[in-house]
């Protein structure tokens, strides 16, 4: 699981992980402080627009209460009035005519407000207008009388009418000012309901629905709106700001009156301001998602143009690790990335410098070193080889010679060439000339050496460094022939080897005395060590060809390839050794080339 996240810990990730949560911290922030002050903007005016609604409302009901307040204390104030009543408060009987001719005080007060009827009343409760026997105790109750003598004179507003559903009942006390203000009897007025119905009146609310109840201080509807059919009494005795009336919820506000005791209630529906918010709420998040993703794109875009030259940078580093220090040609858009990328080219240019200049050096160094191991074989072998030709000489006649000395000129040749021309040369050739050297050394030693190469001609074409094998063969006869007087047998073969399918090996074996445990390591630690036992032939030969193999094929570390012997006292010994069939694998001129390309 760490692996998985650990592959997602890149710097392009991390800067886009920081730049979003910077963004939704910031879009959250600026959402909450937004959202927060348009919905304080909102229900502040949707307050205001209340207030303004219940002023205006609670307004325009006062101009009718005192509208009606008027026009009954002018009539009850009318001196034909205050005369009429005054003679019956004395005992004087009220005619027919002077009752009749209170109609013109009626008729004033209807013309000028809501009243659809006026009633004026004795002290004993008799009515006096219209021109009926109708007791005042018969149309209002006995309390409200008693309330319009207390309040003496003021208009005491009784509210709904049970006589008749559709209008509205108040009552004032006729005060005689000549008997010292003292009661003279009663007016009373019905008043249409309709005539309190001032919604329409009001400001202009456009969409808004709100409703507008009025209630008397029993709790009875005066006006009310059609869709609150709930129990009045529990709107005007709430505490509660909002109330639900058939599943919809409303802002309560309640202007109570002191002159008439109504309650005026106004219902603002909460959905109007919550509408708003509602759009606000979406606004913020279809903005903040559009805000988001655009966020991410451009977070996504920087975090590229920073994080590209990086990884361009890092993917030329990568190439040390194949040995190849290469430059990274690209530039950025900005100055730091191409500092550092100008840095990185700086030292690549100087790290290549000083690795062509070791590389130089080493090359120089290796070379030498071979040209002093082929300047060692080539006086051993001459030295070797006249030594052969020495005993030859006797007992061979001309034709003999002849043959001996052409076979020694060819060998010459092919031993004392420029090793700087013919430093490698096919196995055809290097086995051409093993084959030479061996028929010199049948003249010396006769019949006791014999002689077998096992060896595919498909193999001729692979390159080897010349006089490889040369040694190993002159190494196998001094030391596996020399002392022995049966026939031995030297065996050069060439074959696949059988550890990697494109490589030869290449045995040299005899069937001499062989060696013992304790001299084949002395063999082996000394050719490790360049050099060799002490003995015949002084042991230069496997150690000069350990160290030139080595020396030849350097791309395998030094020490994994090299000479293999195996020895088995009095059954003989056998040296081989692996090598890539394609020279240019190997070859220090190619690895040159291609270091300087």
């Amino acid at each position: 699981m760490w692996q998985k996240l650990a592959q997602w810990n890149t710097l392009r990730n991390q800067m886009l992980a920081g730049f979003i949560s910077v963004m939704i911290i910031v879009l959250i922030c600026a959402g909450i402080i937004t959202f927060n002050s348009v919905s304080t903007l909102l229900n502040t005016k949707a307050e205001t627009q209340m207030k303004q609604i219940a002023s205006q409302a609670n307004g325009r009901l006062e101009a009718i209460i005192t509208q009606i307040d008027t026009l009954t204390l002018q009539a009850v104030n009318d001196t034909y009035l205050q005369q009429l009543f005054l003679s019956n408060v004395l005992g004087n009987a009220v005619s027919f005519s002077e009752r009749q001719a209170l109609m013109k005080i009626a008729n004033h007060i209807q013309a000028y407000s809501g009243v659809s009827n006026v009633e004026l009343y004795t002290t004993d409760f008799v009515r006096l207008f219209p021109l009926d026997e109708q007791k005042l105790t018969d149309r209002v109750e006995r309390n409200w009388i008693e309330q319009a003598d207390k309040e003496k004179g003021k208009l005491v507003w009784i509210g709904d009418d049970p006589k008749d559903p559709g209008t509205v009942l108040a009552i004032r006390r006729i005060n005689l000012i000549d008997r010292w203000f003292s009661n003279g009897g009663y007016l009373l007025v019905r008043i249409n309901r309709s005539y309190f119905d001032f919604q329409n009146q009001l400001t202009d609310t456009g969409s808004h629905q709100e409703l507008l109840v009025l209630a008397d201080s029993s709790a009875r509807p005066i006006i009310t709106d059609g869709e609150v059919t709930e129990d009045i009494s529990e709107l005007m005795h709430t505490s509660s700001q909002t109330v639900t009336i058939k599943q919809k919820r409303y802002i309560l506000v309640k202007q109570p009156s002191e002159q008439t005791g109504w309650t005026l209630m106004i219902l603002y529906p909460v959905s109007d301001v919550t509408d708003g918010i509602s759009v606000l709420r979406w606004a913020i998040i279809v903005s903040g998602a559009i805000g988001s993703v655009l966020f991410i794109i451009l977070s996504f875009l920087l975090s590229m143009m920073i994080t590209r030259p990086i990884l361009r940078l890092m993917r030329a580093m990568r190439n040390t690790r194949q040995g190849v220090l290469t430059p990274n040609l690209t530039k950025s858009y900005t100055t730091e990335l191409n500092d550092l990328n100008m840095t990185y080219n700086q030292m690549v240019d100087n790290i290549n410098g000083l690795i062509k200049l070791v590389y130089e050096k080493e090359i120089i160094q290796s070379r030498t070193e071979l040209q002093a191991l082929q300047a060692q074989i080539d006086p051993h072998f001459l030295y070797n080889t006249l030594e052969a030709l020495y005993w030859s000489l006797q007992d061979k006649d001309e034709e003999e010679l002849a043959d001996l000395v052409v076979a020694m000129s060819d060998l010459f040749r092919y031993v004392i060439g420029s090793p700087n021309k013919d430093e490698w040369v096919t196995m055809g050739e290097e086995l051409e000339h093993i084959k030479r050297y061996l028929s010199i050394m049948s003249v010396r030693f006769g019949s006791r050496l014999e002689w077998k190469m096992d060896t595919d001609d498909m193999y001729n074409h692979v390159h080897i460094p010349k006089l490889l094998i040369q040694p190993l063969v002159e190494n196998a006869i001094l030391h596996g022939l020399e002392g022995k007087t049966d026939p031995g047998l030297i065996t050069i073969r060439v074959e696949p080897s059988p550890l990697k399918a494109e490589e030869l090996r290449i045995t040299v074996s005899d069937d001499g005395p062989g060696m013992s445990e304790q001299t084949l390591q002395a063999v082996k630690d000394g050719m490790e060590r360049g050099g060799a036992p002490s003995g015949k032939g002084k042991g230069m030969a496997i150690s000069n060809v350990q160290r030139r193999i080595q020396l030849y094929y350097p791309v395998i570390p030094e020490g994994s390839r090299g000479l293999s012997i195996h020895s088995i006292p009095r059954q003989g010994t056998s040296v081989s050794f692996d090598i890539p069939i394609h020279k240019e694998e190997n070859d220090e001129s190619t690895q040159q080339n291609n270091f300087d390309r």
